[in-house]
């Protein structure tokens, strides 16, 4: 039995398509209220808060797959992130289960350091700080050899159906709207994103790699690193029309936070956007010489058929 702890967000969809394409039928999906992605998956409602339902979730699982989410809250991750891994790695100890945590990078320095597997923390906000200390949290455990586990770590996410991201949100959402794009900070700066799609079938391979456990991994990205500038170019060809799109300046993001949450949760990501964000996926490359990473044309491509499709 293989286990998604968090089981409806896009990342846990995914997985769940890849774990019964390629690896099991056995797959346990929990959240709060769980849906079937397969047909033969196996639902179990919990909320991961409770220790003894966290208990109950990962019992009889061989791997267990922490892609959890939560709102983007400071206050809400600073309660409830930290239980939860408890919760989570307590059970998995108990059982014998391995761990597979997919993790991000807020806990990254937000400046133009290359980021590789042994960066150092240096968190800048509250949610930065809470992504730091639950990643501690697994390490020690693991250094300590309490539990066998591994860290899934990916950079910003853009991909098709509910992939949450404020790339997803400023160019593919507005594109559907007929919208001009916005673009936070500089059009200048490499990004790096990630696939949401390739992101799921990297932490299943690795999830299902005995020899990657008791590491860190960086997902793999399209190292063909681009611009927002040349993002957009790109994603212009791709829908047969001229993007347009403005730059937003730190200013107008300081006071957009003043009137709303959400710009306000976001003002502790926005350094990044300032420099080039190079996220090295050397040693996953190196491990998986064959996993096959989807370009960024082939992403915009399936995100444009996808909005052709649901209108």
């Amino acid at each position: 039995m293989q286990t998604i702890l968090g089981a409806n967000g896009q990342i846990a969809e995914e997985l769940a398509r890849e774990l019964k394409l390629n690896y099991t039928s056995q797959i346990r999906l929990v959240s709060r209220n769980p849906k079937r992605v397969n047909d033969t998956d196996v639902l179990f409602a919990a909320n991961l808060l409770d220790r003894e339902k966290a208990d109950e979730a990962v019992k009889g699982s061989d791997i267990a797959y922490l892609t959890l989410g939560l709102p983007m809250d400071s206050e809400m991750w600073e309660e409830q992130f930290p239980v939860i891994m408890r919760n989570v790695i307590d059970a998995c100890k108990k059982y014998g289960t391995k761990l597979v945590f997919f993790d991000n990078t807020y806990m990254y320095p937000q400046n133009d350091t290359v980021l590789n597997e042994e960066s150092r923390f240096a968190p800048i906000g509250r949610k930065g700080v809470v992504r730091k200390d639950i990643a501690e949290m697994l390490l020690r455990e693991m250094e300590a050899g309490g539990i066998e586990a591994v860290i899934c770590r990916a950079p910003e996410f853009y991909g098709p159906a509910k992939t949450q991201s404020i790339t997803n949100t400023f160019i593919f959402d507005a594109i559907k709207e007929n919208k001009t794009l916005k673009v936070p900070l500089s059009d200048r700066k490499l990004r790096s994103l990630i696939w949401t799609p390739d992101a799921s079938r990297a932490t299943a391979l690795i999830g299902n790699t005995p020899d990657a456990y008791g590491q860190t991994w960086h997902l793999p990205i399209d190292e063909n690193r681009m611009s927002y500038k040349a993002f957009i170019t790109l994603a212009s060809e791709v829908y047969g029309r001229k993007l347009e799109y403005h730059v937003i300046p730190k200013f107008i993001l300081k006071i957009g936070a003043v009137f709303s949450k959400r710009l306000s949760e976001l003002q502790e990501l926005l350094p990044r956007y300032a420099f080039d964000n190079i996220f090295d996926v050397s040693k996953f490359r190196k491990r998986f010489p064959e996993f096959r990473i989807t370009t960024f044309r082939e992403g915009i491509e399936q995100i444009k058929t996808e909005q052709e499709i649901t209108g």
